[in-house]
C-alpha cells in the first residue's frame, strides 16, 4: 500500500514539474510574439506577383493557312483531336486531327461546279466549230452568187439598158451581201474568241478555287515541324486549345514546341505597383511544384498598356521574367512565385509593418518596452517591414501590437510631428503638381488636334479652290 502511495505521488510531482516546464516556455514564446526589435541593415522593396512558366523561344504548330487564299470562305476549324499535353513528338509525328466536314462539303460543291463548267467548254467548243464552219460555207456560196451576178453582167452588155442597169444592181447586192458576211463571220471570230478565254478564264479560276480546297483540307492533318514537348497554345482569353477548341484563320495555332532551355515567367501586376518595376531588375523565383528549390531571375519587359483579365475588375500589366540559367525539371505551365526587388537601401533602421500605430491626427508612433510611445517617421516600405528614417535607434524592443493600458505610455518625439506634417504637405503639393502637369499636356494635346483639323480643314479648301479655278480656266 505504501509502495503505491510513494508511486503515486512520484507521478504527480513529474507531471508537476512538466507543467511548470511547459508554461515557462509558451510564456517565453508569448513574450517573443509580443514584442520585435528595430534592426539596421540592407532594406529591400519588393513588388510580389504570382506567374506562370512558358518558354522563352517555342516552334508554333499551325492549322491550315484560310487567309491566305482569297477562294476560301473564312472560318473557325474546330479541333476533332489532339494528343495530350506533354506528349513527346519527333518531326512528322501526328499531333491533331481538325474538323473537315463543312471543308468536304465545299469542295464536293466546287468540284461540281468544276464538272458543269468544263462540260460547258467542250459545249462551246462543238457550237462555235458549227457555228463558223456553218458561216465559212455561207461565204463560199456569197462569193458563187457574185461570180455569177458577174458573168451575167457581162454577158448582158449587148441587152437594153435597162437589162444592163438589172444586172449591175444584182452584182453589187451580191458584193454588198458578201462584204456583210465576211464582216459577220469577223466579228462572231473575235465573239467567239472572247466568249472562250472568259469560259477558260472562269474555269482556270474554278480549278484554282478547287486546288486551293485541296490544299487546305491537305493540313488538316496537323503534324509535328520539328522534335519537342507539346504545349497546348492558349488563346486572347487564356483558354488553352484542346479537342473541342476552334482556331480562326486570323490565329491558327494549333499547339507549341518550347525550347525547354530558356524559361520565362509570364506574369502581371497591378497599376499601383506597376510604376516600381523597371526591366532589369532582379527576381527572386520558387515553384510551386518544387518548394524546397529558388531561383533567380531578371525583369525583361513591362508592358506599357494595361489589360482586364477575365474574371478581374483592376487593371493590370504583363511583365515577364528570363529565369536565369535552365533546368531540366522546369516545364510550361508550372506556377511560380515571383518577388521583384524594386529597391535596395542600404544601412537603414526598419521596424515590422504591424508595430506602427497611428492616432486621429495620423501620426504613426510605435509603443516602446520601456513605457513610451514614440513618434516615428516612416520611410518606405515592403509587404512585412517600413523603413524608420526618424525616431528609433538599432535594437529598440517595440510592441507588435497594441499593449494593456495604452493610455498608461508617455508620448515622446513630439518634435517628429513638424517632420511628418511638412512632409504630407510637400508629398500633397507633389501630387497636385503631377495632376497640374497632366492636366497641362492633355489640354496641350487637345489644341494640337484642333490645330490639325484646323489646318487638314484649311487644305482641304484651298485645294478644293483651286480645282474650282482650273477648271473654269479650262473652260
Amino acid at each position: 500500500m505504501k509502495r503505491t502511495i510513494i508511486i503515486t505521488g512520484i507521478v504527480v510531482a513529474v507531471a508537476i514539474i512538466i507543467l511548470i516546464v511547459i508554461s515557462k516556455i509558451t510564456a517565453k514564446k508569448d513574450i517573443a510574439n509580443l514584442y520585435a526589435e528595430s534592426k539596421r541593415g540592407q532594406f529591400e522593396i519588393v513588388v510580389t506577383t504570382t506567374g506562370e512558366l512558358q518558354a522563352k523561344k517555342s516552334t508554333d504548330i499551325y492549322g491550315p493557312e484560310i487567309r491566305e487564299s482569297r477562294n476560301i470562305r473564312a472560318t473557325d476549324i474546330k479541333i476533332t483531336d489532339m494528343v495530350p499535353e506533354g506528349t513527346e513528338v519527333n518531326q512528322g509525328d501526328y499531333i491533331a486531327t481538325l474538323d473537315r466536314t463543312s471543308f468536304d462539303n465545299s469542295l464536293k460543291d466546287e468540284l461540281d461546279r468544276l464538272l458543269t463548267q468544263e462540260t460547258n467548254l467542250e459545249m462551246k467548243i462543238l457550237d462555235t466549230a458549227v457555228t463558223l464552219s456553218n458561216l465559212r460555207d455561207n461565204i463560199k456560196n456569197q462569193k458563187f452568187t457574185v461570180e455569177e451576178a458577174a458573168i451575167t453582167l457581162q454577158q448582158s452588155k449587148y441587152e437594153p439598158p435597162t437589162t444592163i442597169r438589172q444586172a449591175e444592181i444584182s452584182l453589187d447586192k451580191a458584193s454588198r451581201t458578201l462584204d456583210q458576211a465576211i464582216r459577220s463571220y469577223s466579228l462572231r471570230v473575235e465573239q467567239a474568241k472572247s466568249d472562250m478565254r472568259n469560259i477558260k478564264n472562269n474555269l482556270s479560276e474554278q480549278r484554282t478555287r478547287v486546288s486551293d480546297l485541296q490544299t487546305v483540307l491537305s493540313k488538316f492533318l496537323v503534324t509535328a515541324p520539328s522534335a519537342g514537348m507539346i504545349i497546348y497554345k492558349r488563346d486572347r482569353m487564356g483558354t488553352k486549345r484542346k479537342v473541342g477548341s476552334s482556331i480562326s484563320p486570323w490565329d491558327n495555332v494549333v499547339a507549341t514546341l518550347p525550347d525547354m532551355s530558356s524559361m520565362i515567367s509570364k506574369t502581371y501586376v497591378n497599376e499601383i505597383d506597376v510604376s516600381k518595376v523597371k526591366a532589369g531588375q532582379k527576381v527572386e523565383i520558387v515553384i510551386d511544384a518544387f518548394p524546397e528549390k529558388s531561383y533567380t531571375g531578371i525583369v525583361t519587359s513591362v508592358a506599357n498598356i494595361g489589360e482586364q483579365l477575365p474574371n478581374a475588375d483592376a487593371k493590370v500589366f504583363e511583365v515577364n521574367i528570363e529565369v536565369d540559367g535552365s533546368d531540366p525539371i522546369l516545364r510550361p505551365s508550372m506556377t511560380t512565385g515571383n518577388k521583384i526587388i524594386t529597391k535596395t537601401i542600404n544601412d537603414v533602421t526598419y521596424i515590422p509593418l504591424e508595430s506602427v500605430q497611428a492616432g486621429a491626427d495620423s501620426v504613426p508612433f510605435v509603443y516602446l518596452k520601456g513605457g513610451n510611445k514614440q513618434v516615428v517617421v516612416l520611410g518606405e516600405s515592403n509587404e512585412n517591414n517600413v523603413v524608420i528614417e526618424q525616431g528609433l535607434k538599432p535594437g529598440v524592443q517595440i510592441y507588435l501590437s497594441t499593449p494593456k493600458d495604452p493610455e498608461s505610455f508617455k508620448m515622446v518625439g513630439k518634435e517628429l510631428i513638424a517632420v511628418i506634417k511638412d512632409r504630407e504637405k510637400a508629398k500633397k503639393a507633389e501630387e497636385m503638381r503631377l495632376r497640374q502637369e497632366a492636366e497641362k499636356a492633355k489640354e496641350e494635346r487637345n489644341a494640337m488636334m484642333v490645330n490639325q483639323l484646323k489646318q487638314g480643314k484649311a487644305r482641304d479648301i484651298s485645294a478644293r479652290q483651286r480645282r474650282t479655278t482650273q477648271r473654269q480656266l479650262n473652260k
